[in-house]
């Protein structure tokens, strides 16, 4: 789908505000009710639009360390790559998770309530991950910049 600057002005206003009602987002952008709405569900429908969310506050919530986990694997096969990826879906304390090239296989980004805790997350969970050969952990002194969008 080819996005034109009204397409873009929609997407732009619901990263900042994906509350605003459909009249809001009409006025915002310069359309009518109607037709907002149907170029909303154009980009709902593509994929443009994943989802709404709730960002939520990692430290109101307790979980005040977030740790950079590197994995390597014990090798790159299908079902080594598809048996680790299925299990590491299952960690509740998992927030990202990409498949990486380069020297470790996967990078994680892990949240915790404090060292204790991650402590248990890497015993019970990151070390039980299938064909896990090496983890290794960084922690975050501190959050510079964690955008939940790209710019548009």
């Amino acid at each position: 789908m080819q996005l034109d600057t009204i397409d873009l002005a929609i997407l732009k206003a619901l990263q900042q505000n994906a509350r605003m009602t459909n009249a809001e987002l009409a006025e915002k952008v310069g359309l009518s009710a109607s037709a907002c709405s149907r170029r909303h569900d154009i980009l709902e429908k593509e994929g443009i639009i994943s989802g709404y969310h709730a960002r939520l506050s990692h430290k109101a919530l307790d979980y005040k360390m977030m740790v950079i986990v590197h994995i390597s694997l014990s090798g790159q096969f299908a079902k080594t790559l598809t048996e680790f990826e299925a299990a590491v879906k299952r960690c509740p304390n998992v927030l990202v998770c990409y498949l990486m090239s380069g020297e470790y296989d996967y990078i994680l980004r892990v949240a915790a309530k404090d060292l204790e805790d991650y402590e248990r997350i890497h015993r019970d969970w990151l070390s039980a991950l299938p064909h896990v050969v090496k983890i290794n952990s960084s922690f975050a002194l501190r959050e510079v910049i964690d955008r939940p969008n790209v710019g548009l």
